[in-house]
């Protein structure tokens, strides 16, 4: 009896982890570093001024603001990202146009041909 007691609680704490595993990877998987920008003010030393995000929420605001994913923020500007949303279950943001690996192999056009 004490056995089975026993493996019950590890199952339960294995189990209780990995529900914490998947909440905290879906928390962030959502839109990471979405900043919105005044799609005009970029400057080759700054970047993108970031602005309110109201201005991406409402047409009929003064800036001209989008939303920007990404880029690293310094003060109230923002450089290296992107306009287009990352895809979701996101992958690298670097690389290629898939962000996947691509390791060759039968099919995959890469290499040599046989003979």
């Amino acid at each position: 009896m004490a056995d089975t007691r026993r493996q019950l609680r590890s199952g339960t704490v294995v189990l209780g982890g990995m529900g914490l595993l998947a909440a905290a990877l879906t928390a962030c998987s959502s839109d990471p570093d979405k900043r919105c920008v005044d799609r005009d003010s970029y400057t080759l030393a700054k970047g993108y001024k970031v602005v309110a995000d109201k201005n991406c929420k409402s047409a009929k605001s003064p800036a001209n603001g989008v939303w920007y994913y990404g880029g690293k923020k310094k003060g109230g500007w923002v450089e290296g990202g992107s306009f287009t949303k990352p895809a979701k279950g996101g992958g690298s943001s670097s690389g290629g146009s898939h962000g996947g690996v691509d390791r060759g192999g039968f099919g995959s056009g890469k290499g040599s041909s046989g003979g």
